[in-house]
């Protein structure tokens, strides 16, 4: 049985990790993982997989937490929730609804001087300590380590530097390539050199579609191994849920202030609306996750209270139900024209539950597009009036048949079961320690 170590943090690294490892196993791996720590519930929270915990060996390197620990303490005295955005909590308690404030800049500022190189960077020391420890004591073929955040990068290549052990970088969210970099030029150079610094130590990386391959590449100068996001097939919704009754449009996860724009959306909803061509007691959007204040703002002044609701964020299982009993499920693309490349791992949950997903924004051309074409699941529609069209057509069949009809192609989305992509990891990994 081969052994690998797997350096990541589980509340970051899900839903791609836990399912890629217990697929993983059932190819000759044996697997331990240095995470941080794992509070109660935390199963049911990340949505671990069937056996996960079974089939793989959780180390918990402790810490007191990430670098915003000791405020998380404070607001908690004045009454603040621990486990929602303190910023969020502030604008809100300010009436502050603007996408950039000065509560923002302080934040960004805060973490621009001691977030470097992430916000986990107190892990390091005792990740290293960890999996030092056990590697002590147990004989491993492989290191495997999966971002975010850089911190597992970097205890990943002291242990490489350590033991002399095969390491393969999961770059699932690069790293100052990333579309979502948030820091200045200045440190965004010396950040590069501290990257290049560690990753010279890697013997494979790998990363999540063509376009972040091109781009790691096109700075490393070495191969990238393009290794998608998936999901788990236990999670395919069959037999199929009941839908509900109205026309419910369903978005789940994260939305990324100025990198997508679900403005677009709600304009022409509205405008449809207004035209007497949707009839708004057909219809639902709900969107469940940690909406920006902002995000509000935009439903009032597009007159959508009562069709628009915001249900926070839930549990990762309740999230997959409510995807299943949708008659549509949204997606915004990235706005800028340079991440082409770039799709959430939320796609591949949508390709799990079997219902028409409605993707807009973006620009013609990217990933998220080719996606969509190749596996027939849904309409990717750019601008305004592609957006109209699409809905007017979802709405016209739900009008005649009481549903939206799902078209996709079975085999290829069964491409992008983690059971599948587990046989591509397994093929770098016995490549990479031969």
């Amino acid at each position: 049985m081969k052994k690998l170590l797997v350096i990541a943090n589980l509340y970051h690294a899900s839903p791609r990790i836990p399912n890629l490892l217990t697929y993983l196993s059932n190819y000759g791996w044996d697997i331990s993982i240095v995470t941080v720590p794992l509070s109660k519930g935390a199963e049911e929270y990340l949505g671990f997989p069937m056996g996960f915990l079974e089939k793989a060996k959780i180390i918990e390197a402790s810490y007191r937490g990430d670098i915003f620990w000791i405020w998380r303490k404070l607001f908690k005295l004045v009454g603040y929730k621990t486990d929602e955005s303190i910023t969020e909590q502030i604008k809100e308690n300010f009436g502050i609804t603007s996408k950039r404030s000065l509560v923002d800049a302080l934040i960004k500022w805060y973490q621009t001087i001691y977030a470097y190189p992430d916000t986990e960077r107190l892990w390091k020391e005792p990740a290293l300590k960890a999996a030092s420890n056990i590697l002590r004591e147990e004989h491993f073929d492989a290191i495997l380590s999966s971002s975010p955040f850089p911190t597992s990068h970097i205890v990943a290549a002291e242990l490489k530097r350590k033991y002399g052990i095969c390491w393969l970088a999961d770059l699932r969210d690069l790293w100052t390539q990333n579309h979502a970099y948030p820091y200045g030029s200045m440190r965004r150079y010396f950040e590069k050199k501290l990257e290049n610094k560690i990753l010279s130590h890697v013997d494979r990386m790998a990363t999540v579609s063509d376009g972040l391959a091109k781009k790691q590449m096109d700075f490393q100068k070495r191969p990238v191994h393009v290794i998608t996001n998936g999901f788990n097939p236990d999670h395919l919704n069959n037999p199929v849920a009941p839908l509900t009754k109205k026309l419910t449009i369903t978005y789940t996860g994260k939305i990324y202030t100025d990198k997508q724009d679900p403005e677009k959306y709600l304009v022409v909803l509205a405008n449809l609306i207004s035209k007497k061509i949707i009839n708004p007691s057909d219809i639902e959007v709900r969107f469940y996750g940690p909406c920006p204040n902002w995000f509000q703002d935009i439903v009032v002044k597009c007159h959508l209270r009562s069709i628009v609701k915001q249900y926070g964020t839930i549990p990762r299982y309740e999230s997959l139900k409510k995807q299943r009993e949708s008659h549509l499920l949204l997606l915004f693309n990235w706005e800028d024209p340079r991440e082409k490349g770039v799709y959430t791992g939320k796609i591949f949950e949508y390709l799990s539950a079997q219902r028409p997903i409605l993707a807009t924004g973006g620009f013609h051309g990217s990933d998220l597009e080719k996606l969509l074409i190749e596996t027939k699941a849904g309409d990717y529609a750019s601008n305004d009036d592609e957006i109209e069209a699409s809905m007017m057509s979802f709405y016209e069949e739900y009008k005649r048949s009481g549903k939206v009809f799902y078209k996709g192609d079975f085999n290829e989305i069964n491409k992008y079961s983690y059971n599948e992509i587990a046989k591509k990891f397994t093929m770098l990994l016995d490549e990479m320690i031969q």
